[in-house]
């Protein structure tokens, strides 16, 4: 369901201007996620508006996966599926798991990072969403840890550390990945005033959904599994 808002959005990622992404994330690598959810750095779907309250049973929804509904106004995330890697009372952050952006060798990203690797190998690469789009961050399996990976669920992580794609190219990387190019963010209280506003339909996050469905079909997939009705 490639619709031209979509497309709008991954020329505005540029599978072209990847390397130079990349060489941007060895200087923002360590800065901590805490950074990302500064609110004056994060935008949502909709305008952000009075936030909903939070009392104390509120939920967060860190690990689930949010899915656009088919009246979603902002076209940045049409038929768009986000795995949300952190939701608390600071903001939150997603990566958008449906939008793959094109092919680039595994030589070409080392190269980004000024390291050389002779493996032809290549990687898809996805538009992770319209915030910070030059930063390259890394969904993995679990079975992958290294400095600054962020636990998600148990079952799936994030990296943004470089090391990752060394790793990769050692034959030492996680058995499952996402590269994505950017991510959607929200501040403080705003996903939860979407989710009040039924912006969002949500569903459990399964990794065979995050790594291993044909994307054309995940939205379709994750739909199928929601647990919010409209």
């Amino acid at each position: 369901m490639l619709g031209i808002s979509r497309a709008t959005m991954i020329r505005s990622i540029g599978v072209n201007a990847m390397p130079f992404a990349m060489s941007l994330v060895v200087r923002r690598a360590p800065l901590a996620l805490a950074a990302l959810l500064l609110p004056l750095l994060l935008i949502g779907a909709v305008a952000p508006s009075a936030p909903a309250p939070a009392g104390p049973t509120q939920a967060w929804l860190t690990g689930q996966l949010l899915i656009a509904t088919p009246e979603m106004r902002d076209p940045r995330f049409d038929h768009a599926v986000i795995l949300i890697v952190k939701h608390d009372h600071a903001g939150a952050l997603g990566i958008v798991i449906n939008m793959p952006a094109g092919e680039r060798t595994l030589a070409e990203l080392m190269a980004a990072i000024g390291e050389k690797s002779a493996d032809a190998g290549k990687v898809l690469v996805f538009a992770g969403g319209p915030v910070e789009p030059e930063l390259a961050l890394v969904l993995h399996s679990a079975d992958y840890h290294a400095q600054g990976t962020m636990d998600v669920d148990g079952r799936v992580a994030m990296t943004m550390n470089p090391q990752i794609l060394r790793d990769i190219a050692a034959k030492k990387g996680p058995q499952k990945r996402l590269l994505a190019f950017g991510y959607a963010g929200w501040a403080a209280g705003q996903l939860e005033n979407e989710m009040a506003h039924n912006v969002w339909y949500k569903a459990p996050e399964d990794p065979k959904l995050v790594f291993d469905e044909d994307r054309a079909r995940v939205w379709d997939r994750a739909m199928a599994r929601r647990t919010q009705d409209l």
